[in-house]
């Protein structure tokens, strides 16, 4: 069960929203915790299903390292330039590793449909490629809290 937003509901997006705006974005910003405490944030392309934020990431970088050790991440997904156009979403919980790492290709029916979107989103591609340097992180939010600033103008 996901926690519910209590702070700015009057400028939360509603449910639909937040569906439409996480599909339609491309870049989040990954944050990770070290083994000595030391915080980390990263941009990475993902694909959102609905349920899950799955994230491609390099299985040799400093990201995927803090994940393996300790699985906990927040992810914003944001975007805006003006003051009164911000918005985002922020997801946060742990994450679960799919398919072999690094990614080669080997059969994954739960990867079959996120990758077909992620290819289509990321890439224009219908099928998926596999470079033998990336691997799938699946973050199923405890917590999802999102804001729109554009809803400001009508407090």
């Amino acid at each position: 069960m996901t926690a519910t937003q209590r702070r700015g509901r009057r400028i939360m997006m509603s449910p639909q929203e937040r569906e439409a705006f996480l599909a339609g974005q491309r870049t989040c910003r990954v944050a990770t915790v070290s083994a000595d405490g030391t915080p980390h944030v990263s941009p990475l392309w993902f694909v959102w299903d609905g349920t899950s934020l799955w994230l491609y990431s390099l299985a040799r970088s400093r990201r995927w390292a803090d994940l393996r050790a300790d699985g906990r991440a927040a992810v914003v997904v944001d975007a805006g330039e003006e003051y009164g156009e911000l918005r985002g979403v922020e997801l946060s919980g742990r994450v679960a590793f799919v398919g072999e790492s690094p990614r080669t290709g080997e059969p994954c029916p739960e990867l079959e449909a996120v990758e077909r979107e992620f290819a289509r989103k990321n890439f224009g591609m219908a099928e998926m490629f596999h470079d033998g340097r990336h691997a799938w992180a699946r973050l199923t939010p405890d917590k999802i809290t999102s804001w729109d600033f554009r809803k400001l103008a009508d407090l």
